[in-house]
């Protein structure tokens, strides 16, 4: 089996752990992190190792069976993150997918890049696409012939409407909603709850019902 490797701590990182030990083919080699000490355990009842930091990365790729999961969240430091993965320079066919078995997708009507994570129940309509690094957390729905850019994340209960393009390294919050036909920009947040109806700029934060510039980043 790969052994898998996280790039980031809790939260996304062992929600990734919780599906990779569901689909059974991976070992967990633990955390690559840039603030917890190395030999720091994350998790509250099963435990994995802090083995070392980003700077390591290229030791960790000499070894071929090491894949790689980027477990990153921005939260309003979306460019910034997003520019840190590039620079990493992982190749994508070293970043694992993992698609929990009760998510649900068109069989061979849908798009999927790599390092892609696909939560319980989050689901694709036809025609969709995920590029490289994006997350679908738990009950998040993706509308038919809509995409998500490299790096964007939808939130639990989030939806995201038919002909939508949401940009790379975007966070859709969790309840919101994104209604048909609306473009969002690169590097955007989108408040828990909101109600987008229209196109948002490039590194904004909208909240609200329906959804306003709260302000640019």
């Amino acid at each position: 089996m790969k052994n898998l490797i996280i790039l980031g701590g809790s939260g996304i990182g062992m929600i990734a752990i919780s599906i990779a030990k569901e689909l059974g083919t991976y070992t967990i080699g633990g955390f690559l992190n840039d603030v917890l000490p190395i030999g720091t355990m994350v998790g509250k009842y099963e435990k994995y190792p802090v083995i070392g930091t980003t700077d390591d990365i290229n030791k960790y790729l000499e070894d071929k069976n090491n894949v790689f999961f980027i477990a990153y969240v921005g939260m309003q430091q979306e460019e910034s993150v997003y520019n840190k993965i590039i620079s990493l320079n992982i190749p994508s066919e070293r970043l694992a997918t993992l698609i929990h078995p009760t998510a649900i997708i068109p069989k061979g009507m849908c798009k999927i890049g790599n390092g892609v994570l696909m939560a319980p129940l989050s689901q694709l309509s036809p025609d969709t696409t995920l590029e490289d690094n994006c997350i679908m957390l738990p009950n998040s729905f993706l509308g038919h012939d809509s995409t998500l850019c490299r790096f964007a994340h939808i939130a639990s209960n989030a939806t995201v409407g038919a002909n939508v393009t949401v940009g790379k390294a975007c966070h859709i919050g969790t309840n919101s909603t994104v209604r048909e036909k609306v473009k969002i920009g690169n590097f955007c947040l989108v408040g828990s709850g909101a109600v987008v109806l229209n196109d948002i700029e490039d590194n904004s934060i909208v909240v609200g019902n329906p959804a306003r510039l709260l302000r640019k980043k």
